[in-house]
Order: C-alpha cells, then structure tokens, then sequence
C-alpha cells in the first residue's frame, strides 16, 4: 500500500525565542571593563506595520571594535556579536562600543556601523539591515549607503537619545510607508 505525502507547510520564525534561543541576557554585552572606544548603548525597538511594539522579536548584532576590527585585538574584552530578545515595549538594548570604520572590498572605507538580524513572528527568513550613526561625517561617503535612495537613507539611522547620553535609539519597521530599509544578501 502506497500513501500519498503531502509537503508541510513553510512555518514562520518565532515565537520561540524567549525561552530558547535568548534566555542568556550576557550576549547583550560586547563590550567588556578592558574594551578600548567610546562606549555607549544601542537600543533597537521593533515595531509591526501597524506601529506596535513587537515583545517577542530577537535582534542579532555584528560590529567592529573601536578600531576598525571584527577579531578584536584586545582579547576578550569586546567581541563582535550579541544577541538579545525584545521586552515587552519591543526594546532590547546592547552594551557595546561605538564601531570604527571598516574598509569596503574595493579599498574604500566604510562608515560606523552595526550589521542587524531580525527574527520575528510573520518572517519566514531573518531581515538584515544596518545601523548608522546619525551626524558622522563619514556616512557621507559610505559605499553601501550611497546605494540606499537618498529619502531612506534616515530608515538606518540612530539618534542620540536627548536626554541619556551614550543611548542611542534605532527604530525597526518590519513595514508600512517608514518601513527599514534591509538588505538582500
């Protein structure tokens, strides 16, 4: 006797990651007591097409130390990824130093900035977008910026927070008309 299979149904991320994936709130911190460069706060908060917090979201983060670097020549003291779930405002905020610039493949430098995953209910893959750093000057010239239309290019922009110094706020849109912009890589 022969059964006829039929495929199971592709299942979206989420939203598991609270208790599994998550649950050590260390990979929030890449920034050790010994990391060189000016430390500061990233908070990311995620929110839906609908404009609310999304509490069940999990952001992953890749960035150079100080200098420049993925492999951080001060040891342990920094490492280049974190990883944290959203709480229930749609908020995580890393512990981390801000990013030097990186060179591009063809010999150009590459502005401060954080390489973003997200994973979320509704997604069927993680979303990968970038973080910049809103008034450096050398966005200007950033080679993976300049290829974001002009009128996004503020979708990938954190602000210092006005009142907390070393607390920078980026804004995710998962969609709607101020949707981030992520990257097909």
């Amino acid at each position: 006797m022969t059964m006829d299979l039929a495929p199971t149904p592709s299942q979206t991320i989420g939203p598991f990651f609270h208790f599994s994936l998550t649950a050590d709130t260390s990979l929030g911190c890449l920034a050790g007591p010994g990391a060189k460069g000016e430390r500061i706060r990233l908070a990311c908060h995620v929110l839906d097409g609908d404009g609310v917090p999304m509490d069940d979201a999990m952001i992953e983060i890749w960035q150079a130390d100080a200098d420049g670097n993925y492999n951080s020549a001060d040891g342990s003291s920094f490492r280049s990824f974190g990883r944290l779930c959203t709480d229930k405002n749609g908020v995580c905020v890393f512990e981390t130093v801000r990013p030097g610039e990186v060179p591009s493949p063809g010999g150009t430098l590459q502005a401060p900035h954080v390489n973003v995953l997200i994973f979320a209910r509704g997604l069927l893959k993680q979303l990968v977008t970038r973080v910049y750093f809103y008034g450096e000057a050398a966005n200007q010239n950033d080679p993976i910026l300049a290829l974001v239309p002009e009128d996004r290019r503020g979708t990938l922009m954190a602000h210092p927070h006005p009142e907390e110094p070393g607390l920078w706020t980026f804004e995710i849109r998962l969609c709607h008309e101020c949707e981030t912009v992520f990257f097909d890589v």
